[in-house]
């Protein structure tokens, strides 16, 4: 028998997919869960084995988001929102909370430029009298994916080219080519927003859906919203050349330096709300990541404004070894049946404790700032003082008592064990509706991203008339060509043809026109 034959090599690569041990695996692209919605199942092994291997990738900087600054202020709630939660910290309008919020870009590495396309991060850490709530999210309010079961697998085709460590425009338009849903992300990403001018003057969004639950029980869906009220700037065109040319760390330095002079940057937080009772009234999932909520439908309603007036004293304690986590969480807000929501709620924490270390709560960035008490102890780095001899529960020995009951949200479930797509995708809508509310320039803006993106030699044919097929049945509209309307019904291939320029563009380098 040959040794070395059974040893692990890509060269002896299974034509279907297996966990780790071997075991064949007939769903690579949905998790295990509870009916087809949810909640996940923590017996779905193939899930966890998968999110905890790539958890691990990459040590010591962060697998994604490794490109950071932070800063600290207060969180002071301006409207009453008492009837839709019990959150302390969002009792009543004047109390305000300690923060500290980490801005940073997603893909790229620690030391690249912060003035290269891609979506930003946007993490607030709360320090409430009932513990601290990280509120984790980026500066857009969708996002690539509905279904954690593909986040490793996205996050590798945005990752460089493993074997030339170069980020390559066909790894990303193969891996998504599959994923419809993303097309909404990308009206974002390929858009003027796709480079904030900095930290500053940009969104934020929890993204996920949430649960807002009052003292009577009554639980609400919600979504997160921050806004600048210095407003929203983007480098276009030649300027991110120009400002990453000059600094690679502009957006760092700029949020250094306001604060440093007093010119402290504020967000108001706004949030919608959906009553799980109404959810079935609209043609999308609310739970799904990849769909706004209509304003017109669900307007944004005012709760508070967000502070930053205080520098990090020490880039590597409050930036670095700064750890967020968006299952944790205080009483009177929890967590929906959102799929990407549901595996964050293990891999976030999961990702620090290989990061930081299984204590790594017990930092001062990450420590709440409340009394707390349980009997987690020993492990890699722990540095707290513990005199106590009685570290079990309960003991009639130590005063420690459960807290007082608060409400979780009391939805029966049912369903079978499945693995399956949400019900309602309508992938092409929201989409379609958001690029056709852009101006033309803004359009050819957008238009030429996908040119240059589509135009790498590597994206075959195939690729190329999917990604226009795609955009087609989002891009049935209303355009303007050489200043004269005119009705489109075509789609993204006669808007590029309208334009000589970028119709050449596409005939020497795609030369595909899609069937619709």
């Amino acid at each position: 028998m040959d040794p070395n034959k059974y040893l692990p090599s890509s060269a002896y690569n299974s034509p279907f997919w297996t966990t780790n041990s071997g075991a064949p695996v007939w769903n690579n692209n949905s998790s295990l869960t509870v009916g087809t919605r949810g909640p996940i199942l923590l017996e779905d092994y193939h899930l966890v084995e998968k999110l905890a291997n790539f958890d691990r990738e990459r040590i010591p900087e962060r697998v994604v988001h490794a490109r950071g600054a932070s800063a600290k202020g207060f969180f002071e709630v301006t409207h009453d929102i008492s009837s839709l939660t019990c959150a302390d910290f969002l009792r009543a309008p004047g109390v305000q909370t300690p923060v500290i919020v980490r801005f940073s870009t997603v893909i790229h590495e620690r030391g690249s430029p912060e003035t290269l396309r891609d979506p930003r991060g946007f993490a607030v850490k709360f320090y409430t009298r009932e513990g601290n709530f990280d509120l984790v999210g980026n500066n857009f309010p969708v996002f690539f994916v509905r279904d954690g079961m593909k986040f490793p697998d996205m996050v590798h085709a945005l990752k460089p080219n493993p074997k030339s460590h170069i980020q390559e425009n066909w790894r990303i338009l193969d891996f998504f080519s599959h994923h419809p849903e993303s097309l909404h992300m990308f009206t974002f990403l390929f858009d003027d927003l796709g480079i904030p001018q900095d930290y500053r003057h940009m969104e934020g969004s929890g993204v996920n859906t949430y649960t807002l639950i009052n003292k009577a029980g009554k639980a609400h869906y919600v979504k997160f919203h921050w806004k600048p009220t210095c407003g929203v700037k983007c480098l276009i065109g030649d300027e991110a050349v120009k400002v990453g040319g000059s600094n690679h760390s502009h957006a760092t330095q700029d949020l250094y330096d306001s604060i440093a002079v007093g010119n402290y940057p504020e967000w108001k937080l706004f949030i919608q709300i959906i009553d799980p009772d109404h959810e079935d009234r609209f043609d999308f999932d609310p739970l799904d990541v990849t769909k706004t909520w209509p304003e017109d439908i669900l307007p944004l309603q005012p709760v508070g404004r967000l502070v930053l007036n205080k520098n990090i004293d020490n880039f590597f304690a409050e930036n670095e070894q700064l750890a967020f986590c968006p299952a944790i969480i205080v009483p009177g807000v929890y967590y929906s049946d959102d799929k990407l929501l549901q595996t964050r709620i293990f891999s976030y924490a999961d990702t620090q404790r290989h990061r930081l270390g299984p204590n790594y709560l017990q930092l001062p960035a990450n420590a709440p700032k409340c009394a707390h008490h349980n009997n987690h102890h020993e492990g890699f780095m722990n540095f707290m003082h513990r005199d106590e001899e009685v570290n079990y529960f309960p003991s009639r020995f130590d005063p420690v008592r459960h807290a007082e009951k608060y409400p979780i949200p009391s939805t029966i479930l049912t369903g079978r064990r499945d693995r399956r797509m949400i019900e309602k995708e309508n992938n092409f809508k929201q989409p379609g509706e958001r690029y056709r509310s852009f101006a033309p320039d803004r359009q050819e803006r957008f238009i030429c991203q996908w040119v240059d993106a589509l135009s790498d030699p590597r994206i075959t044919y195939e690729i190329r008339s999917i990604w226009i097929s795609y955009w087609s049945q989002n891009c049935r509209a209303y355009i303007v060509v050489g200043g004269d309307s005119k009705s489109n019904s075509l789609g993204l291939w006669d808007m590029l043809q309208a334009d000589k320029s970028l119709g050449q563009k596409l005939a020497s380098r795609l030369n595909v026109k899609p069937s619709i």
